[in-house]
């Protein structure tokens, strides 16, 4: 386990310090907008336009999460496919589906990581403005963006292991369709009943990779 995380951490180091700096940066900002409007107009304000508006200030993120779930699994499995690595690799007296999951776990650990430094970014800044049931509603309302980088990673790790462009394109269509879901509504804790569900169906996706990788040891290739 220790060896293949190594492997992959030599991959995307250099993306994974440019995602957090990135992720960190557009969480700082949006830190940042609300301090401005403070200093402003005072702490009663933000709460004024929070609940009369359904304002929550960070909607800068929206798509950040996303594009970085989506970068990565490019950064990671690209060079896996484009170099034949993953015919090496599935080769190794190791468990074939045991190794895939090794690799996506550490995609998932890392975006999970790059992804609290940006929720405890805004936790510490904003339990110090804003009551409980405020910041707790900005943090909800963000979560789904969250939850749909994640499946956005697993999703494009799909599309990228498939061995055949065809079934890629078809793979690709599905997947754009199903991270439709994280997006369907812009109100302020829409999908909180949802927000168990989004993510056991998020994880679940782990699940297409393999079918892929079956495909792949099957010999079905361009």
């Amino acid at each position: 386990m220790n060896a293949i995380f190594f492997k992959e951490w030599i991959k995307t180091r250099w993306y994974l310090l440019l995602a957090c700096i990135v992720t960190l940066g557009f969480a700082g900002y949006s830190m940042l907008r609300i301090n401005r409007v403070v200093e402003l107009k005072g702490a009663a304000h933000v709460w004024e336009v929070m609940l009369s508006r359904d304002a929550v200030f960070v909607n800068l993120l929206e798509y950040v999460p996303l594009l970085v779930g989506i970068l990565l699994a490019l950064v990671q499995f690209i060079p896996e496919m484009y170099h034949k690595c993953l015919k090496l690799t599935l080769h190794l007296p190791y468990p074939q589906l045991k190794m895939i999951n090794l690799m996506l776990l550490y995609g998932l650990l890392t975006l999970v990581i790059c992804f609290a430094t940006n929720y405890i970014l805004m936790f510490v800044y904003l339990q110090g403005i804003l009551a409980p049931e405020l910041y707790s509603r900005i943090l909800l309302t963000a979560l789904p963006w969250y939850i749909a980088g994640i499946c956005a990673y697993l999703l494009i790790a799909w599309v990228c292991l498939e061995p055949t462009w065809k079934r890629r394109v078809l793979n690709l269509v599905i997947s754009v369709l199903l991270l439709r879901v994280f997006f369907l509504s812009s109100d302020p804790e829409a999908y909180n009943g949802f927000l168990p569900w989004l993510t056991i169906y998020s994880l679940l996706t782990i699940s297409f990779s393999w079918l892929s990788v079956l495909r792949f040891k099957a010999g079905k290739q361009d």
